[in-house]
């Protein structure tokens, strides 16, 4: 028997990478006891949450956007006082898309504050310890910042490699300190 990782709260399967992840010890959703739950092969998971709109609707950056639901989940609500939300997220619709392109490329950790709410917690590199390509950040990106009511502009695969190459000797995650400056703040 085949068994088969979903997450608690989205009921998306996880397969690979994030199904060790959460099965190590994702926090996703503690009203039921942690951030996975198993179903056995030919039962049904849960029913799949509402798409984004359809303006949204970029195949490759809704699929990439998977691995990112685990924490953000499917509308990109976040998880109150665990993830941020990625819908009205000051960074995630920075007008500098340099600031969304270095934290999925570099990851973000300690305290920020989004939609007036503050998080602290980490966010793994996508651009290194769990690579994407250029396309596949601009893709996710895109769709991020163009769904839930986010009306930011597009990113390109050209733009994530500027930041990878301008950000290519940092080892550590950013943290808001680091990124206010590409804000406008001081």
């Amino acid at each position: 028997m085949r068994t088969t990782v979903l997450h608690a709260s989205t009921g998306i399967p996880l397969t690979g990478f994030l199904a060790a992840l959460c099965l190590a010890g994702c926090s996703g959703d503690k009203s039921s006891g942690g951030a996975v739950q198993s179903a056995s092969a030919g039962s049904a998971p849960a029913a799949a949450p509402a798409p984004a709109p359809a303006a949204a609707q970029t195949p490759q950056g809704q699929q990439v956007y998977q691995r990112c639901a685990m924490c953000h989940g499917p509308a990109g609500a976040g998880v109150p006082g665990s993830f941020p939300p990625l819908a009205g997220s000051e960074l995630a619709t920075a007008a500098n898309p340099a600031v969304p392109i270095r934290v999925v490329l570099k990851g973000l950790s300690g305290a920020v504050t989004v939609k007036g709410q503050k998080f602290n917690g980490a966010m793994p590199a996508y651009g290194t310890m769990q690579p994407l390509s250029d396309a596949e950040i601009a893709a996710v990106l895109t769709y991020v910042r163009s769904s839930w009511g986010n009306r930011a502009s597009a990113v390109t695969a050209e733009d994530v490699a500027k930041q990878r190459a301008a950000t290519a000797s940092r080892t550590t995650p950013w943290t808001a300190a680091d990124l206010r400056p590409l804000l406008g703040g001081h």
